[in-house]
C-alpha cells in the first residue's frame, strides 16, 4: 500500500469507531450503516478536506451524507 492510502485507510477506521461511540452501537454497525449510506465512500474521496477538520465535525458531515443517501441514524 502507499503511504497515502494508509493514512486515510486509519482515517476511516477512527471514524468509523468515533461514529460507533457517539450513537451507541457496535463498531460492526457502524461500518455496515457507513457503507450502506455512502459515508465510507465520502470519507476516502473527501479525505483531503474531511481530515483537516475535528473529529466531531467530521461524525456531523458523515451524519449529513448518509441522512441524504436514505440513513436514519441522527
Amino acid at each position: 500500500m502507499l503511504e497515502k492510502e494508509i493514512k486515510i485507510l486509519n482515517y476511516i477506521i477512527i471514524c468509523i469507531d468515533e461514529f460507533a461511540k457517539q450513537k451507541d452501537i457496535k463498531r460492526s454497525e457502524a461500518y455496515n450503516y457507513l457503507k450502506k449510506y455512502k459515508g465510507l465512500e465520502f470519507l476516502n474521496e473527501c479525505y483531503e478536506a474531511e481530515h483537516t477538520v475535528s473529529l466531531n465535525d467530521a461524525i456531523e458531515d458523515l451524519i449529513q451524507i448518509c441522512k441524504g443517501n436514505g440513513g436514519i441514524i441522527q
